[in-house]
């Protein structure tokens, strides 16, 4: 896809106006990834705040002891992996670093704590986010990831429940497993690319097998 062939933002599926076209998100899907990006980082940011949800019983308020007669796990392995190197937040933001360096637009820091590397891709990320956005062609893919780990972080400090997966069904017979807040998603059996209202709109797999 050329810029010149953009109509529509990548992230949202919106029609992007006459004066948005020579980029590939609209300014809505940017200021989202941007807010994203700075609630992960600082002392008070979400990635920070992880740590003391690490206990197990932290994340809803309970004791964190158990009142069986095994040990406890000592801590929550689901947070401890969102927190490593290599976890859902920190290894994402230094690869999307490091495919932006190639361009010419980000400089890869992995020296400090772990916290001191998340603070410095988000900072090189929202510092290059508007240049992306009418350049890189994976800007899409970049705001999804974004809203993955933003998401993971924020459920593990809120206790909140992970969203639903509903199957649907593309007519291509491919079965698509999304969320209702999904922004969209691309069909792997045909290549269709739907927005959030489109995937909304396509029928439950069971339904379209049971008939």
């Amino acid at each position: 896809m050329t810029l010149a062939e953009n109509t529509a933002c990548t992230i949202c599926h919106r029609d992007l106006r006459d004066d948005e076209r020579a980029r590939f998100a609209c300014p809505f899907c940017v200021d989202l990834v941007d807010q994203r990006l700075r609630a992960l980082a600082g002392p008070q940011g979400l990635y920070a705040r992880l740590s003391a949800r690490l206990a197990p019983g932290a994340g809803n308020g309970g004791p964190a002891v158990s009142g069986s007669r095994t040990a406890p796990v000592p801590l929550r392995l689901e947070v401890l992996n969102l927190m490593t190197a290599g976890g859902p937040v920190l290894g994402p933001l230094e690869t999307w670093v490091r495919d932006w360096e190639g361009y010419g637009r980000a400089d890869m820091c992995e020296a400090g704590t772990l916290q001191q590397r998340v603070d410095h891709a988000v900072g090189t990320l929202r510092f290059n986010l508007a240049w992306a956005a009418g350049n890189h062609p994976a800007i899409d893919e970049f705001g999804r990831e974004v809203a993955f780990m933003w998401r993971a972080c924020e459920r593990q400090i809120t206790g909140e429940r992970p969203a639903r997966i509903v199957p649907v069904a593309c007519p291509c017979g491919t079965v698509l497993r999304i969320t209702l807040d999904i922004a969209g998603a691309r069909c792997v059996g045909c290549g269709e690319q739907y927005g959030h209202s489109e995937l909304m709109a396509l029928p439950l797999a069971e339904r379209r097998i049971a008939a």
